[in-house]
């Protein structure tokens, strides 16, 4: 169950035996059913998910109740609805199970408690900060001015497990376009 993640910390730093085994005990196994939302609007992140198996969304609803996706994970990933988790304020987003997924759940509490002992953790901590950062800015200035084919031209290009592995409404609604 930890293999997946012990090969994503062994790839981003160094670490002996005992301290993966350590950190692993921090994280609790999670099977999900698909569809099954993790985290409502205006819960506070109080996890943090690293994905097995499966994929997870990040949405908010418009006040017509329309979907807007707003980021996908897949395996070997980490994901929440991090401003809530960092700041413990409500959060603005929904995180779902969009496929029947095997997670690894570690607590905020937890999740701090590693970075502040464990300098590589912190520094894996700061690569997924800045990666998620660089992605959202990519999409935000990708998207300025295209049109839906070039959006879609950019997802096949920059993410393409999004088409594969999510429905067309979904996608459509990450690309912010119609799902005809």
């Amino acid at each position: 169950m930890y293999s997946t993640l012990k090969l994503f910390l062994n790839k981003k730093a160094e670490f002996d035996t005992e301290s993966l085994e350590f950190i692993c005990l921090h994280f609790k196994p999670l099977k999900t059913k698909r569809n099954e939302i993790l985290i409502s609007y205006n819960d506070i992140a109080k996890n943090y998910y690293f994905i097995n198996k499966g994929c997870i969304r990040l949405f908010t609803t418009t006040n017509a109740g329309q979907e807007i996706s707003r980021y996908f994970a897949y395996e070997g990933n980490f994901v929440t609805a991090l401003p809530s988790f960092i700041d413990q304020h409500p959060t603005e987003e929904f995180l779902q199970t969009i496929e029947k997924s095997e997670l690894l759940s570690i607590t905020r509490t937890d999740f701090y408690k590693l970075v502040n002992e464990f300098p590589q953790f912190a520094k894996i901590y700061t690569e997924i900060l800045e990666l998620g950062f660089i992605v959202a800015q990519k999409r935000i200035y990708g998207f300025q001015g295209f049109d839906a084919k070039e959006k879609v031209q950019w997802v096949i290009k920059n993410q393409p497990q999004l088409l594969v592995r999510v429905s067309n409404k979904m996608a459509a609604s990450y690309l912010g376009i119609s799902p005809s």
